[in-house]
């Protein structure tokens, strides 16, 4: 399917290519993509937008509106989105508890490296393994039923919990002690695929224009595909990391072609995105905070 190099195709055409190769290697979940437009670009500019909006955009990537129409319904009963109607058409709102969600991912997205240091937790009180399951999924390692170690950052449900900082000064050992709690090689092989995917759209939207409707899908692929990785990443202190490790890389290339992508990305944002209210703005200071923490990244 790689047709990038052929000759007498225009930049969109090989973008679109790009695109298809990148569908084929990691398909898309319509409900995920369409919460990595609100995360991208409507939970910025108000949380609300009108379906149509989400139909066209998806359609870019090959998710019918059957599909779009859905997913938007089980997220509406998930407690992700909340319906409005303003005449014939129908918007779609973030609800308050995924608001503050997506304001959390959004801070590991586009921020800057965390806090170097590590949190012993030692869970007290009920529900300890459904508790222990969340700080898990944030990226620690269980010890035992109760006592987990990881990165020291602020995760949900440790109210009921006794804390204690740790440190090392051996790289030796915090290297071992790392290859025996946590299996790093899936992440860097996720981080692999997304340098593979995306080094060639940087490489080729440097040279040539994008025109701002290819440029707003290759965005949305791309945050999608960075968040999904690095979400999942239990995003350990640099130190505790291999020296080759591809998530700087990763995270270095994302900050260069987001930047890249974005004044024709939201150009056709401004340009023809709607809320029941009127357009969305191309900027808000919110975007304008994420493109200025990118910038000190790329």
């Amino acid at each position: 399917m790689n047709r990038v190099m052929a000759t007498g195709e225009g930049a969109d055409d090989r973008i679109a290519d790009l695109v298809d190769d990148i569908l084929v290697q990691t398909p898309l979940k319509a409900a995920a993509f369409i919460v990595t437009i609100y995360g991208d670009v409507v939970e910025p500019r108000g949380g609300v937008v009108w379906i149509g909006n989400l139909i066209e955009t998806c359609a870019a990537v090959s998710i019918s509106e059957t599909l779009v129409r859905t997913a938007v319904s089980r997220l509406v009963a998930a407690g992700q989105l909340v319906g409005e109607r303003e005449g014939r058409r129908s918007y779609y709102r973030l609800s308050t508890a995924a608001g503050s969600e997506f304001a959390a991912a959004a801070r590991i997205i586009f921020g800057s490296a965390e806090e170097e240091s590590w949190q012993l937790v030692h869970l007290t009180g009920a529900e300890v393994e459904e508790r222990m399951q969340a700080l898990e999924r944030a990226g620690y390692a269980r010890l035992d039923p109760r006592l987990a170690i990881g990165p020291a950052r602020q995760v949900a449900g440790l109210a009921d919990a006794l804390t204690l900082r740790a440190h090392s000064d051996d790289p030796k050992a915090l290297a071992a002690f790392v290859q025996a709690y946590w299996n790093l090689a899936p992440h860097a092989a996720a981080y692999r695929l997304f340098l593979d995917q995306f080094r060639p759209v940087a490489a080729l939207a440097e040279k040539h224009p994008v025109a701002p409707a290819t440029a707003l899908t290759m965005r949305l692929l791309l945050i999608h595909r960075f968040r999904t990785v690095l979400l999942r990443d239990p995003r350990l202190p640099a130190a505790a990391l291999p020296p080759d490790w591809p998530g700087l890389e990763a995270r270095r290339l994302f900050a260069a072609l987001y930047l890249l992508l974005s004044p024709s990305a939201d150009d056709h944002i401004g340009r023809n995105f709607i809320s029941a209210s009127g357009p969305l703005r191309a900027m808000t200071e919110e975007i304008e905070k994420r493109l200025s923490l990118l910038e000190t990244q790329a």
